[in-house]
């Protein structure tokens, strides 16, 4: 799709995370004209009208089982329940039993609706390819991005790529399997997003550029953040730089905040 719309002068490129599994809100397992207005208070409302939660309930047996549900109530996992916390990392399938619920994809839809009318949640869903995430990553038009969200230590079940995208492109897909080279896989995490977001003097080691480095072991460098266990920094990245300032030194967090907001410079 995006080779075919570059073909037609459409300037598309990618970003991807190195993972098999999503994480947005449950919503996205529900049709979305049953979230029109407020997605909490009409979307409750709806579900009191027998028909229309009917029609919205074999909406979500559909995507439970042909999109992000994978047909298995396994592949989606909570990471950010305020209405059940104890849920955080258990899966849908998990709540059926202890509900005492046969984990079918008609009771699944159930409790993803009752999930939706106490204010939804943040899953993850293991519903993406390791085939696909090979290819799309060897593409010249794929950066690397988390796509994650800032996460407090400790706090919730996060998705593991919060703590893991760049550690695991380059000790998994770079040392270990050489889906990409080194080379390739540090411009895809540097100087291809800069140019692609326009920001000025970085994303390359060059004079006068702002010192942004990651100094990193090629040989040891690894994520070590899992879905069953999220909350893990990555080893094998000593020192990180920000705007030339130690950010890392020697593991060690730095309270230097060189940082800034960075903003697009045509």
């Amino acid at each position: 799709m995006v080779d075919s719309a570059r073909t037609k002068g459409l300037d598309i490129m990618i970003d991807q995370y190195p993972y098999t599994a999503s994480f947005t809100g449950i919503s996205v397992l529900i049709p979305s004209w049953a979230l029109e207005g407020h997605p909490v208070r009409e979307f409750a409302r709806r579900c009191e009208d027998p028909l229309l939660r009917d029609s919205i309930k074999q909406g979500i047996i559909f995507n439970l089982l042909n999109d992000r549900g994978g047909g298995d109530l396994r592949r989606i996992q909570f990471g950010s329940f305020d209405w059940k916390p104890e849920l955080n990392g258990k899966t849908l399938y998990d709540w059926a039993i202890l509900q005492g619920l046969e984990p079918n994809v008609e009771h699944g839809a159930d409790l993803v609706i009752e999930a939706q009318i106490h204010r939804g949640a943040g899953c993850i869903f293991h519903a993406i390819s390791e085939e696909d995430v090979r290819r799309i990553m060897k593409h010249p038009q794929t950066m690397v991005a988390s796509d994650g969200r800032l996460s407090q230590p400790g706090k919730d079940h996060p998705h593991p790529r919060a703590y893991g995208t760049f550690p695991r492109v380059l000790g998994h897909y770079v040392r270990e399997e050489k889906v990409l080279t080194l080379e390739e896989a540090l411009f895809k995490m540097t100087g291809q997003p800069a140019l692609r977001l326009g920001l000025n003097k970085r994303g390359f080691i060059r004079k006068g550029y702002f010192a942004d480095l990651t100094l990193f072991d090629p040989a040891t460098v690894k994520d070590k953040s899992t879905f069953e266990a999220p909350h893990q920094y990555p080893e094998g990245i000593p020192y990180v730089l920000v705007n030339g300032k130690m950010a890392v030194d020697n593991g060690a967090y730095q309270d230097v905040r060189a940082g800034k907001t960075l903003r697009r410079r045509d």
